[in-house]
C-alpha cells in the first residue's frame, strides 16, 4: 500500500503545553489511514501555507486524535484534535468523559473549522518555539509538542513520528496545493505571516482589531493586549497586528534601530517584535522618553 500513497505524491507534486486530548476512539485500519489522508491532506497543506505548520505534523495529529476519523468526537461534532472547551471558547459543546467525567469538547460546523481552529491552538506562546523549526524538521515539531505539554502521553512525539514515517507524510511538508485545489478551499480572509517566530497579519484599510479578532476566531481584548494598544486605538493600513505575545528583545541580527521622523517606541516595538516595556528598559529610558530623528536604540 505504500507505494500506492507515495505515487499518489507523485501526481500531485507534477500537478502543482496543557494540550487538548481526545476521547476515546475506535482502533483504525490502515485502509482507513489511507483513506483519511486521501480525503484531508489538502487541509493539511492549506495549514502549512497559512500557518506555517507542517502538514505531516498535523495530518498525523490528525490521525492519531480521531482515530483516522473513526472516533465519535469526529464523526458527531467533526472535532479531529481532541480540542476542549477551555474559557475562551464561545462555540458549539459536547461532552465526554475523558481525564474526568463529562467533560466539555469544541464542536464544529466542518472538519475544516476543526483544522484552522487546531492551527489557532497551536498560536499560543507556548508552542511559539516551535515556528522557530523548519517547516521540514517533523521531528523536531513532534518533540516539541509533547515538551510543550500538548499531550500527556510521554511517547506522543515517537507516536507521531511512526505515523509520519509509516505513512511517509513527510512528503506533504515539501508540496504546495495546485490551482484545483486552490480553487475548492475557502478563501481565507488575511495572509498569516511569520518572522523571527513571530505570527502576525497586516491591516487592511479600515480595518478594526475586532474585524481581525471575529475573522480569525480571537478575541480582540487579547490581540489589543499583544500590540500593546489602548481599547480606541486606530489601526492603519497596513500596520502589523501581532497574533502572539512579543518578545523581550530582537532576534538577530537586529541589534540597534536609528530612529527616522515620525517613528514612536511603539512602532519601534511592533517592527521588531519586543514588548514596549523591554523595549525602554534595554535602553534604560522612562516612559515619558520620546525618541528623536537620529537616536540610537538598543534591541537586543
Amino acid at each position: 500500500m505504500r507505494h500506492i500513497i507515495f505515487f499518489t505524491l507523485l501526481i500531485a507534486l507534477c500537478a502543482g503545553c496543557s494540550g487538548p486530548k481526545k476521547a476515546a476512539a475506535p482502533r483504525a485500519t490502515t485502509s482507513s489511514y489511507h483513506k483519511y489522508i486521501r480525503q484531508y491532506h489538502t487541509l493539511a497543506i492549506e495549514q502549512q501555507n497559512q500557518y506555517k505548520i507542517p502538514a505531516s505534523i498535523t495530518l498525523a495529529q490528525g490521525l492519531l486524535e480521531s482515530g483516522a476519523g473513526m472516533s465519535s468526537l469526529a464523526r458527531k461534532s467533526n472535532n479531529h484534535f481532541g480540542i476542549k472547551c477551555h474559557s475562551d471558547w464561545k462555540g458549539g459543546r459536547v461532552y465526554y468523559d475523558d481525564d474526568r467525567r463529562n467533560e466539555c469538547f469544541r464542536k464544529y460546523k466542518s472538519v475544516r473549522d476543526s483544522y484552522v481552529d487546531h492551527s489557532r491552538f497551536l498560536l499560543r506562546s507556548r508552542y511559539s518555539r516551535l515556528f522557530d523549526l523548519r517547516i521540514t524538521d517533523y521531528k523536531g515539531w513532534a518533540k516539541g509538542l509533547q515538551k510543550c505539554g500538548y499531550a500527556t502521553d510521554k511517547a506522543y512525539a515517537n507516536k507521531l513520528i511512526k505515523v509520519i514515517e509509516d505513512y511517509e507524510l513527510y512528503h506533504y511538508d515539501r508540496m504546495k496545493l495546485n490551482k484545483k485545489e486552490k480553487k475548492a478551499l475557502p478563501k481565507l480572509p488575511y495572509d498569516v505571516y511569520r518572522t523571527d517566530g513571530l505570527i502576525y497579519v497586516y491591516a487592511k484599510a479600515n480595518d478594526s482589531f475586532e474585524q481581525i479578532a471575529k475573522s480569525l476566531g480571537f478575541k480582540a481584548k487579547h490581540l489589543k493586549k499583544y500590540n500593546e494598544v489602548p481599547e480606541d486605538f486606530p489601526l492603519q493600513e497596513g500596520d502589523i497586528v501581532y497574533l502572539q505575545e512579543k518578545k523581550n528583545k530582537a532576534d538577530k541580527p537586529h541589534t540597534t534601530h536609528t530612529v527616522e521622523v515620525g517613528e514612536s517606541m511603539h512602532s519601534i516595538s511592533q517592527l521588531y517584535g519586543i514588548k514596549i516595556k523591554s523595549l525602554y528598559k534595554l535602553n534604560k529610558k522612562d516612559e515619558d522618553y520620546i525618541p528623536e530623528e537620529g537616536d540610537v536604540l538598543k534591541l537586543r
